[in-house]
């Protein structure tokens, strides 16, 4: 709503998690830096955790954008799975064919060796990635551990990555789990961004998006953000994207203080005396206590000043890691057609999705498109889901999509590649980043 008035190609403050977006702070090269180690090192394990919105996943997808293409990679995102679901998910994520119906871990565990045998001997690598992965049972760890006994004589055949919040390392910690514990090859704890990084990855994230002009946050907005997010990169990013909103609503150039307050206020739905009470009177006693230690300290300096005199600062150095840039995405988008309505979208999509089969359809009173599909020989499903769902269909879809205000439209999904998808959108073909269907 607010990118024509600020001059932005794209919105600055998406949740996603974008590696084109990735903001290389000290904490995150060094995050990189331990998974590209832990990589190349043949390990079984490789461990990232970290508070909730730090950028644990958006790491991940930096890493993985600068993989090499002989690399297979299988993504689970709901670790809440019995030991048998956990098989079958990796299974369906590697697209390892097993058995219907089967409930036989042994099945499963030696379907998966065999396919990583196979890979491996035409000279590719595997890959597993196990998010929020502080969610899994103890009994499921162990099966994970089991997993990186298959191996050859030269090199493991599969490696994981978990990610996970600080209890993942608790977890860990535990006796019962000491033997997956000493297989991590490489870990790291992301922490939270410092006051410079913070307005360092706002400045980065508006240049991305296409600023050309001047800053679109005051000093003071800046300095209240950190104050009031703590330098967690997806609370900045909920923050920003409604202060920006609320910017543009009053017609101002920039941000302020009182922009920002308001945004902060309307995110996280305290109101009045009592946001008052946790945000501003926490942060009023501080300054206070700060400063009174500041007094106290100038009077004891004044007291002894040869302590001023005999004393040397000790020069603190800092590793720099040298990270691959990350590739630009294709620059189109899956913005709704400047003409025609709801309506005429979704004809469009599906007369776009039933040409990929050979089919010329046209509306006719009240069929419904899984209707004319079944007369054209074809079977229809209709359903909610994401983009591994999609992946493992592999079949052409058309998606039900949201403009800015809300008003839903439809494109057709012709085809996905790697990590570019083809749309057929109004009248228009267009090849979009494969994360822009999650926004």
């Amino acid at each position: 709503m607010y990118k024509e008035y600020f001059g932005l190609k794209e919105n600055p403050f998406s949740i996603a998690p974008d590696p084109h977006y990735f903001y290389t702070s000290e904490g995150h090269r060094e995050a990189l830096a331990h998974l590209v180690y832990g990589i190349n090192s043949d390990g079984g394990f490789i461990l990232l955790t970290g508070e909730v919105g730090t950028g644990k996943t958006t790491v991940c997808r930096c890493l993985l954008e600068q993989l090499p293409e002989n690399t297979e990679i299988a993504f689970i995102l709901n670790p809440r799975l019995t030991v048998e679901e956990l098989l079958a998910a990796i299974c369906d994520e590697f697209g390892i064919p097993y058995p219907e119906g089967n409930r036989s871990n042994r099945v499963f565990v030696s379907a998966i060796y065999e396919y990583l045998l196979h890979i491996t001997e035409k000279g590719r690598r595997a890959l597993l990635v196990i998010e929020e992965a502080q969610n899994l049972s103890m009994e499921v760890l162990e099966q994970i551990r089991l997993l990186t006994n298959l191996e050859t004589s030269q090199r493991k055949l599969l490696q994981i990555i978990l990610l996970g919040q600080p209890e993942l390392r608790d977890m860990l910690a535990q006796p019962e789990l000491r033997q997956l514990s000493q297989r991590v090859t490489a870990r790291y704890h992301l922490g939270p961004l410092s006051p410079d990084e913070t307005y360092a990855y706002v400045n980065h994230r508006l240049s991305v998006a296409g600023l050309v002009r001047g800053q679109l946050f005051s000093k003071g907005a800046l300095k209240h953000l950190f104050r009031i997010t703590g330098g967690i990169p997806r609370l900045i990013n909920v923050i920003c994207d409604r202060a920006l909103l609320g910017a543009y609503v009053q017609g101002k150039d920039r941000v302020d203080r009182k922009t920002l307050m308001t945004a902060s206020r309307e995110v996280s739905g305290k109101k009045g005396r009592q946001w008052m009470t946790r945000t501003v009177y926490p942060a009023l006693l501080a300054f206070l206590i700060i400063l009174l230690f500041a007094a106290l300290t100038a009077a004891y300096y004044n007291w002894r000043p040869q302590l001023i005199s005999n004393f040397t600062p000790r020069a603190i150095s800092q590793k720099q890691v040298e990270v691959t840039p990350i590739q630009k995405p294709p620059s189109g988008n899956l913005e709704k057609p400047a003409e025609g309505t709801s309506a005429d979208t979704r004809d469009m999509a599906y007369r776009a999705l039933f040409s990929q089969w050979g089919i010329t359809v046209k509306p006719q009173g009240r069929r419904t498109p899984c209707e004319q599909a079944l007369e054209n020989g074809l079977q229809c499903l209709n359903e909610k889901g994401g983009l591994n769902d999609l992946r493992r269909l592999n079949k052409p879809a058309v998606l039900t999509l949201a403009d800015g205000k809300g008003d839903e439209y439809f494109a057709a999904l012709l085809s996905i590649q790697d990590h570019i998808a083809t749309f057929s959108i109004g009248n228009e073909t267009r090849k979009v980043d494969i994360r822009s269907i999650a926004s």
